[in-house]
């Protein structure tokens, strides 16, 4: 039997994990958060495990495992995805990569300036990208992310060095 103290660290705990993850409007799911942030649903993908959202903005999502969706551009997921939110904008975002041309940006920050103008951008800290607000709108299915095999890696370094080899 624990002793009454110990009892009340662990209720006192408990409580505090609950209250961290239930933002206070009784929202019950991170895609509502977004909607009442001025935020499109589909800015996260299908497979939130969990969340924790604080009184700051801060927050951190949990996905079942990292994936990528497709939209206009893909979009790669880390197992867990941080940031600030306010109304209208993630800001010091990170777990989330946008794919440009073949090559993988980290996106910064996500913001809807003008809800109406239909837009949305991703700021991969170089560059500002814009896109159309409306193929955010519903959670995607999200793919796991396939990690090439060390063989596959080896066979196309040898490739490629064959490659230069023959053109010098």
């Amino acid at each position: 039997m624990l002793p009454f103290s110990n009892f009340l660290i662990l209720f006192s705990t408990l409580f505090f994990i609950a209250s961290a993850a239930y933002d206070g409007t009784g929202t019950s799911s991170i895609y509502e958060v977004l909607k009442l942030h001025g935020l499109p649903m589909g800015l996260l993908p299908k497979g939130v495990k969990d969340f924790i959202l604080d009184n700051s903005g801060k927050f951190v999502v949990h996905l079942d495992r990292a994936c990528i969706a497709k939209f206009e551009n893909e979009l790669q997921y880390d197992r867990n995805i941080s940031g600030t939110l306010r109304y209208g904008q993630i800001d010091k975002l990170s777990g989330i990569s946008a794919q440009d041309l073949f090559l993988w940006f980290p996106v910064k920050e996500i913001r809807v300036d003008i809800p109406s103008s239909g837009l949305i951008y991703f700021d991969v800290g170089v560059v500002s990208k814009q896109f159309s607000l409306s193929s955010f709108e519903t959670p995607r299915d999200c793919l796991a992310v396939q990690h090439p095999d060390l063989q596959d890696g080896r066979h196309i370094a040898q490739s490629v060095s064959k490659v230069i080899y023959y053109h010098f």
